[in-house]
């Protein structure tokens, strides 16, 4: 199958695209994002908060952004997920769903082990803890991400993308605010506990989901077989060993390097979204820092804001399905750069809940217009026979960018007042503007070439 990075069919009225929401496996969709949302916001804003409380260091609240980096790395273990056979699970449940169950049961185990440690006394413990959640939510979301591009037709990955960041929303919802309430009353510990079990919601979902079919061999694997019998020393374990290896790991790279424009295409990944992240790594500590506390950003960051992201999401996907997915980021990358201000205006204002709604609303609206074109560009990225390689690797490199990128913020918000902080948090958006600027470009040459040929 031909992948591309802009779906071959746009949807010719809106009705069109408000009517691909109906469908099962896009609903579906919606928990396998709760599932892959989750565990994010208890390594990122929820942790911050708790070891805030214990009296962490900016500095180092900084860099607990590195603990995420599974998620930047996962392309590293995704060519094992993406072929090896678990040898009870994917005979029970099929290649995608058995390593799904299997990475989901480990994230209730990490969750817990989390959940126990104490940040003021043992930092380090909670650091190796928070890299094995996210160690799990990364192998976790390797393989719902490839369930999810090869469920659905390529027309509709804008649509399960929109979905998709709608779920995700509703984890975040669950590991933020509801989290945030739990600790409030009954201690970080139980928090943590009550997120472990809400991960059987992702197990569930994939129980009741089918099995997606899988993809023949395609003419580059067929062409390495042709080249192993025609080497009789190299017959069976070395053969079987060589092959797997190819099909596995140097296949979906080469077959992605073929693309015109792919190193601007990877540079374009890992930027598009350095500005949200820089700001959003130090939102939770410049909320408290303002004085606001843990129900007032529960109710206000949390809840109400996850309403704006869907709103913004369910926005993003009708937009791409009718504009095009390079247009919907355009759009996207602007309005997710410009809502910084509404930070700015929160550092001028102060302590004032109604601004810290306002600043809430805007950013997560422009943000979930940004996921949801960003997601359905990623996925249109992938090859069918390679897909939870290329899409690990993709969004690997999103990570990996957010990840350095985020790391000094803490070390900036200690150096600078707020308004310039975020301020500053702008510029981090513009590299990726530029690059989309010369893939539409790209796009428009491609597109008057094609009577030629």
């Amino acid at each position: 199958m031909k992948a591309t990075s802009w779906p071959a069919r746009r949807l010719t009225s809106w009705g069109q695209a408000l009517a691909v929401y109906r469908d099962p496996r896009v609903l579906a969709i919606l928990f396998l994002g709760f599932s892959e949302g989750l565990p994010l916001a208890l390594t990122g804003a929820t942790l911050n908060v708790w070891l805030t409380e214990q009296g962490v260091s900016r500095t180092n609240i900084g860099l607990f952004a590195l603990v995420t980096m599974p998620y930047a790395l996962k392309f590293l273990w995704a060519p094992l997920i993406d072929r090896m056979r678990l040898p009870v699970m994917t005979r029970l449940f099929g290649r995608r769903r058995g390593w799904a169950l299997t990475a989901q049961a480990a994230l209730v185990a990490a969750l817990l082990g989390l959940g126990s440690t104490s940040p003021g006394e043992d930092l380090w413990w909670t650091a190796l803890c928070a890299v094995l959640v996210a160690f799990c939510s990364a192998s976790q979301d390797i393989v719902v991400d490839a369930y999810r591009v090869e469920v659905l037709e390529e027309h509709k990955q804008a649509a399960g993308a929109a979905v998709l960041v709608l779920g995700y929303r509703f984890g975040l919802m669950a590991a933020g605010a509801g989290a945030l309430y739990i600790a409030e009353f009954h201690g970080w510990r139980t928090a943590y506990e009550a997120m472990a079990v809400l991960v059987l919601v992702g197990m569930a979902t994939i129980l009741l989901c089918r099995e997606p079919e899988a993809p023949a061999a395609n003419a580059r694997e067929r062409l390495i077989a042709e080249w192993l019998r025609a080497r009789p020393h190299l017959s069976g374990r070395s053969a079987v060993a060589l092959a797997w290896l190819y099909g596995a790991v140097v296949a979906p790279f080469v077959q992605f390097t073929e693309r015109r424009g792919w190193v601007v295409i990877l540079a374009f990944i890992a930027s598009y979204k350095l500005g949200e992240v820089l700001a959003g790594q130090m939102s939770s500590t410049f909320y408290i820092g303002l004085g606001f506390t843990k129900a007032e950003i529960a109710t206000v960051g949390k809840l109400f804001g996850l309403w704006a992201t869907i709103a913004g999401g369910l926005l993003g996907g009708l937009l791409v399905g009718r504009v095009g997915v390079l247009r919907g980021l355009m759009v996207g990358g602007i309005l997710q750069m410009v809502s910084n201000l509404g930070y700015v205006a929160l550092a001028w204002t102060g302590n004032d809940v109604s601004m810290l709604a306002a600043t809430v609303a805007i950013d997560n609206v422009c943000g979930g217009i940004a996921t949801a074109a960003f997601v359905a560009y990623l996925s249109g990225l992938c090859n069918v026979a390679y897909t939870a390689t290329q899409y690990a690797l993709l969004s690997s490199l999103y990570k990996l960018g957010g990840d350095l990128f985020g790391a000094s913020s803490g070390w900036l918000a200690d150096r600078m007042d707020w308004v310039s902080f975020f301020l500053l948090s702008m510029a981090g958006a513009l590299p990726a503007l530029c690059l989309l600027v010369w893939l539409m470009g790209l796009r428009r040459r491609e597109e008057a070439a094609v009577p030629a040929q």
